[in-house]
């Protein structure tokens, strides 16, 4: 499989999808490509109308199909079809992607369209598998916990990871037994609308999948407000999770689930096998050109080990390929906008006018499109704003430590805790510091999550509320309900 190709040359899909179709758009949002900058398209504003039209579709879609009672088995052999249809359509789903974002066409087929089509089959098998509880009572009344659909799940998802993002709101919430209403970023909306495509094309429901896409102002107000949606997932900003909260309290009350910011430490200690961190450290602040919410972007290393550790990220950060994420040799993606290459420009000026130094890195790749080059910074303090803000770009601090409370002192992050790092080959310790780590998901001797789906993730303080992810998600998208029977 050739996956490089003609970005002037892909046909978009065009309009939000509602009720297993293709609903023109009025108003469009400009958009421009990552890789080289250039404008290409238009992304469909959709207004409070069309938000309620999509909600009231995935209300009647829930009640005609009776997606939430049918024999739970039917629910997971549809989004088994689903899964199957994904993989079978990853070169097109791939390119459509790698278009618009900053995931490179190669990474995408066995990495972000593989995984997907895991995730949905493995929230695909605990729809006839999970269920309520029989509970002890006295022999008088019989006690039961019945779990049941929410009904219309609104899903908002970010630009970094488009289907994965996608995949971690739809299956859980499908194989629960409810509707979604899905907005993808603005950025990045074309894989999602053919991922709801063949949604209908495996069998489910039409209706049961409705995307509409637009900004967050606009649309994304008009579905966290919206009083036909019984539940919120979101992943994204604090600033835009602290947003949603808010509007969710001026509209009403309803459960939630959001996936936030970070600012995730990596502590590496002198006992620790350096090759094997520093390999870790930089695929963390690499990989997406480090925008992800776990990056692992503040490394806190052991002060005797910390020169031997800079050298071998150097080496590392220096044998990057960057190039158009449509073609396949690319291993390193651009950042997603202007804007975001200036606020990243921004923080890194400001950390060394404040005494930091910059050990690589700190400019703009002399290419075309939006891309930075890798970047390492040293003697930053803790209230540097390199330290304290998330960049969400290829920037990695260094921090440096003589005992084990200096480095739990310096991995506490006063507003984030979605992740962190932890290498050593001592097991005592990395068992004593994971538990007095503050993050949602610690990683022991490696950076990043595996396809054990089974582990869920969230994260502690204003990294979010609840959890995607694992049996914890599938519970999240079903409210129980308490029930005593007397005799």
């Amino acid at each position: 499989m050739t996956l490089s190709f003609d970005p002037n040359t892909i046909s978009l899909p065009v309009g939000h999808f509602i009720g297993g179709r293709l609903v023109p758009a009025k108003a469009v949002i400009d958009m421009h490509r990552p890789s080289d900058g250039r404008a290409y398209a238009g992304c469909p504003l959709a207004d409070e109308a069309l938000v309620d039209h999509a909600v009231e579709t995935a209300g009647t879609a829930l009640k005609t199909s009776n997606w939430g009672g049918v024999r739970p088995r039917e629910r997971t052999m549809a989004l088994q079809r689903w899964a199957d249809l994904i993989e079978a359509e990853a070169e097109t789903l791939a390119r459509l992607e790698a278009l618009s974002s900053t995931r490179p066409v190669g990474q995408l087929v066995a990495g972000d369209i593989a995984v997907t089509a895991e995730q949905i089959r493995f929230f695909a098998e605990f729809a006839d598998k999970e269920g309520g509880d029989l509970v002890p009572t006295d022999d008088a009344n019989f006690g039961m916990i019945m779990t049941e659909p929410y009904g219309v799940i609104g899903a908002i998802t970010p630009w970094n990871f488009p289907l994965s993002m996608a995949g971690w709101k739809l299956a859980p919430a499908l194989a629960a037994g409810n509707a979604v209403v899905l907005k993808p970023s603005e950025m990045t909306p074309f894989s999602t609308l053919y991922l709801a495509e063949l949604s209908v094309r495996a069998g489910l429901p039409a209706g049961l999948v409705n995307v509409v896409l637009g900004d967050g102002p606009t649309t994304g107000t008009a579905i966290t407000g919206h009083p036909g949606i019984s539940k919120i997932s979101f992943t994204g900003s604090t600033a835009a999770g602290a947003a949603i909260m808010a509007n969710i309290a001026r509209t009403g009350v309803k459960p939630m689930t959001l996936e936030l910011g970070g600012k995730s430490p990596q502590l590496v200690f002198a006992d620790a096998d350096l090759d094997l961190a520093a390999g870790a450290i930089a695929g963390s602040i690499l990989s997406n050109a480090g925008q992800a919410c776990v990056c692992g972007s503040r490394l806190i290393v052991e002060a005797k080990v910390a020169d031997a550790l800079a050298t071998a990220l150097l080496t590392r950060l220096a044998a990057i390929r960057p190039g158009p994420t449509w073609e396949e040799t690319t291993d390193y993606s651009p950042v997603i906008s202007e804007r975001q290459i200036a606020r990243m420009d921004g923080i890194i000026r400001a950390a060394i006018d404040g005494g930091a130094e910059c050990l690589t890195g700190g400019r703009r790749l002399d290419r075309d499109g939006y891309f930075y080059a890798p970047t390492l910074i040293s003697g930053v303090t803790a209230t540097s704003p390199a330290v304290l803000e998330e960049i969400f770009g290829p920037v990695l601090t260094i921090q440096t430590f003589e005992d084990e409370e200096e480095a739990l002192s310096l991995a506490d992050h006063p507003a984030y805790g979605l992740a962190a790092g932890l290498f050593t080959r001592d097991l005592s310790r990395a068992i004593r510091l994971t538990r007095r780590l503050q993050a949602g998901t610690v990683w022991v001797n490696r950076y990043g999550r595996s396809r054990d789906h089974i582990l869920p993730t969230g994260g502690y303080k204003q990294s979010g509320i609840g959890k995607d992810l694992g049996r914890e998600a599938y519970h999240a998208n079903r409210k129980s309900k308490s029930v005593l029977i007397s005799l």
